[in-house]
């Protein structure tokens, strides 16, 4: 499931990711900023404890006037009530409480509880004597200044505000490199074939990445590399074709100048154009080859039998007798294809042979079962061909002067033949036998066609 649509699945492990985290982080962060402001800050809690040394100070020292007279000290010092008082909560003082204050002490307080945000005054805080907390305590009102939660409005807008719009501009980022970089790439690529330059090829991180992205990548790089191919062939073969026709246009230019007699002129004339004629059927169909992508009907064929057709037409063509020609493939090898272009490619193999054979030389036809497929090769006794050339061979317009003696042809023939086996799903390459050159195709295996009728006829 995870490998169907990875980019929906990273984004989505991205976005929950993300949800989690700022989850986790707002319980954890606003747990410890709640703790921060509400309890007192240690700075705050170690002055509060001196406040209370020095009230058990003041009544050790001076009794009832020394708790005076330091209460009248404290009160210049911090705002709010200050008393000190004994385990029973009078006071060690002269002042005397009243019915508010005393219903104030029965909510008193320590330096180490929570202190509630809730009421308007601030909390009055039971701070014991630190040497003998049973004789007495300091209570006092919460001083403003030490109050928690000074910079609570600031950390709210910290915590609800800055903190995850970081994160979120982290998010915006992430998605941005996932999402946006490559498909700008794919613009620019996009761009660049417009301004033809077909060469332009996208990063290999976007094109190594494992999503939906990647894939898109690695098509425009195919799509990219198909037309450059494409247009680099059609440039070539358009040269290529210029440079052929231009050979016998100048014997027509020759012969349109010469004095010779008419029934030689038309037969010059007619030659050459039978030439030329034949040059642009074959450009034609090697330019129809490369741009038709038509699914081809295919059928099953009895190699046997075709050999045995276009052996009859070659010897009429070339004047061989049927014996030089010798089919040793078995009436079992039946191929899966289609008949007019099989029959087409292995003419063109077979003149192949014949123009590069001797002049007594002998041209074979063998073949074995391999698995799903048949191993076909047509063999002749030329001089064969150097090891380098033996794929330059399939390519247009190639003739390799004074490796292999014959004439005539526009090197057009090997290149017709394979690219109609590769239309039928085979394969076709060139090898040395040590006799000849070995012309070796690959095409799928099927069963006679009288055997698959049979159990319907029975």
């Amino acid at each position: 499931m995870l490998d169907r649509h990875p980019l929906f699945w990273k984004l989505s492990i991205l976005l929950v990711g993300f949800c989690l985290l700022m989850i986790g982080l707002s319980y954890t962060w606003g747990r410890h900023m709640e703790h921060q402001n509400a309890f007192l800050s240690e700075p705050a809690r170690q002055l509060l404890r001196s406040y209370a040394a020095q009230a058990e100070q003041a009544w050790r020292g001076g009794g009832h006037a020394g708790v005076d007279r330091w209460l009248a000290q404290m009160r210049q010092r911090e705002q709010g009530w200050i008393g000190v008082l004994d385990s029973e909560l009078r006071p060690l003082g002269s002042d005397a409480l009243d019915s508010v204050q005393l219903q104030r002490l029965t909510r008193l307080r320590g330096v180490d509880w929570p202190m509630s945000r809730r009421s308007v005054d601030q909390p009055w805080l039971r701070l014991p004597f630190p040497d003998n907390p049973g004789q007495g305590m300091l209570v006092m009102q919460l001083p403003e200044r030490l109050a928690p939660g000074q910079y609570r409005l600031f950390w709210r807008i910290v915590t609800n505000g800055i903190i995850p719009g970081l994160f979120t501009l982290l998010l915006c980022v992430g998605l941005y490199r996932m999402l946006i970089v490559p498909l700008n790439q794919l613009r620019e690529q996009a761009n660049a074939w417009r301004a033809d330059q077909l060469s332009a090829r996208l990063d290999r991180r976007t094109i190594n990445r494992r999503d939906e992205l990647g894939e898109l990548a690695r098509a425009f790089d195919q799509m990219a590399e198909r037309l450059q191919g494409t247009v680099a062939a059609q440039q070539q073969l358009l040269r290529d074709l210029s440079h052929e026709m231009r050979t016998p246009l100048s014997r027509l230019r020759v012969a349109c100048d010469s004095e010779l007699d008419i029934t030689r002129l038309r037969e010059r004339l007619g030659r050459e154009v039978d030439g030329m004629q034949q040059l642009v059927e074959n450009a034609l169909q090697l330019a129809w080859q490369d741009t038709e992508r038509a699914p081809m009907h295919l059928e099953a064929i009895q190699f046997q039998a075709l050999w045995d057709m276009l052996v009859e037409d070659a010897c009429f063509e070339s004047g061989w007798a049927s014996e030089r020609l010798r089919c040793d493939l078995p009436p079992s090898c039946w191929v899966e294809g289609n008949l007019d272009h099989l029959a087409q490619a292995l003419e063109n193999l077979l003149r192949n042979a014949i123009r590069h054979s001797p002049a007594e030389g002998l041209i074979r036809l063998g073949g074995q079962r391999e698995g799903e497929y048949w191993k076909i090769w047509l063999e002749d006794q030329g001089s064969g061909v150097a090891d380098r050339d033996l794929e330059r061979i399939f390519a247009p317009f190639t003739r390799l002067d004074g490796s292999r003696p014959g004439d005539g042809g526009f090197g057009l023939g090997l290149s017709i033949a394979r690219g109609a086996i590769q239309r039928q799903g085979g394969t076709l390459w060139a090898e040395n036998s040590g006799s000849g050159l070995r012309l070796c195709m690959y095409l799928r295996a099927c069963e006679p066609v009288l055997k698959r009728i049979a159990p319907g006829i029975a």
